[in-house]
């Protein structure tokens, strides 16, 4: 039995010699535009919060009033009786605002993606994967079974190449993307939907970090793209830009019922919280009547690349709030970090396998509610130690 501990403190050892060893930080209080770890305010740039209202009053009311009502537990998975009334509701405004037949609440955006893949692929059947999808987009092809080929980044004629090499399998599944999670650029849902019906393909798409900041609505990159209806699968994330917890599937129902019945992440897991899902739908009417907040952080994010681009930092094709700052190696990432961490800025160093090998870099992520004020002392000091450090 030593042995096994021996060999864990060993491989241990070797992550902490290559600078990718991981702790977690503990945040007091509210995560919001400050945060506060080891007594230290700093400014956050790293929460997914993107319209600040994952502490809204009517996010926090409607989570109490929930508690109140129906308690802290689902007690059971929704096939048994953990299917409560507000439940259904939630899922028809989700449908609504997705503009869609019907939608499905999953408990993570990571369960989402592996039950609905594993549902909807199996043997006989080929799924094709933009390279650096999100990883529970390659844990659910990989579990599935199905054939697994991997598409360039946002290669459209590579996209084709794997289409044309999957004729003869029973049923072709795309899956991408929409914000793209450490690059921060949009797919080119277009071009993928023109390929798709021209190769008789399904297409998923993973509104994760799209979903409440892009299109008119905040349905997310397709709606930005006007090809919503052409997305047979909608899939998104509800600790984000929501500012909750949980996912959801939206789509026909025949689509709905078969992942209701099919999907084992949804069959075989405890429904979420009443807490949680009054306020899932406190956060789906924000969304759609504060607009100020997807202007907001598109503009501020805009003009945070255009700053940092200017001085010379390599953002890759960022296009969103999730702004890279591409480094190369572990031990300078981690160092960029620390020293903002010490003039007060949480911006997260990401390394792989996060990211490729020689790929490490801070991500930033902007909130429609930092001030400009903040931003503009934060891209001074990011230049500064960029400078500082050789980075420009």
């Amino acid at each position: 039995m030593e042995n096994f501990y021996d060999s864990l403190a060993g491989q241990l050892e070797k992550l902490r010699e290559q600078h990718l060893f991981r702790e977690l930080k503990s945040i007091a209080g509210v995560p919001a535009e400050w945060v506060e770890i080891k007594g230290k305010k700093l400014l956050n740039l790293s929460s997914n919060n993107y319209l600040g209202i994952a502490s809204h009053p009517l996010l926090k009311t409607a989570a109490i009033q929930a508690v109140q009502q129906l308690g802290c537990s689902a007690t059971a998975a929704r096939l048994i009786v953990g299917n409560y009334d507000l439940y259904d509701k939630v899922e028809k405004d989700i449908a609504r605002f997705k503009n869609t037949e019907a939608a499905l609440m999953f408990n993570s955006g990571y369960s989402a993606n592996v039950g609905t893949i594993t549902a909807l692929a199996g043997r006989g059947d080929v799924v094709i994967s933009d390279k650096i999808n999100h990883a529970s987009i390659i844990d659910g092809i990989r579990l599935s079974g199905a054939e697994f080929m991997r598409y360039k980044h946002a290669d459209m004629a590579d996209l084709e190449r794997c289409l044309k090499k999957a004729e003869g399998y029973r049923n072709k599944l795309i899956v991408t993307d929409s914000v793209f999670s450490m690059d921060g650029d949009l797919a080119p849902l277009p071009a993928i939907v023109e390929l798709k019906n021209k190769y008789g393909a399904v297409l998923m798409v993973d509104e994760a970090h799209g979903g409440g900041v892009f299109g008119e609505n905040g349905r997310g990159v397709a709606e930005f793209y006007g090809v919503s209806d052409q997305v047979e699968i909608n899939m998104g994330t509800l600790g984000k830009a929501f500012g909750c917890a949980g996912a959801y599937v939206a789509g026909r129902q025949v689509l709905i019922d078969y992942l209701r019945n099919k999907a084992r992440s949804f069959i075989y897991t405890t429904g979420l919280p009443p807490a949680v899902v009054a306020s899932v739908r406190a956060a789906v009417r924000i969304v759609q009547q504060e607009t100020w907040r997807r202007k907001e952080v598109l503009a501020k994010s805009a003009w945070v690349r255009d700053e940092l681009r200017k001085a010379g930092f390599n953002l890759l094709n960022s296009e969103s709030q999730i702004i890279p700052i591409l480094v190369g190696d572990n031990a300078t990432a981690l160092e960029f970090s620390r020293r903002l961490f010490d003039v007060n800025i949480l911006a997260v160093a990401v390394r792989p396998p996060t990211v490729p090998p020689n790929a490490s870099r801070l991500r930033l992520n902007i909130m429609a509610t930092h001030s400009r004020e903040d931003l503009s002392w934060a891209v001074d000091e990011i230049k500064h130690t960029g400078r500082e450090l050789g980075l420009i």
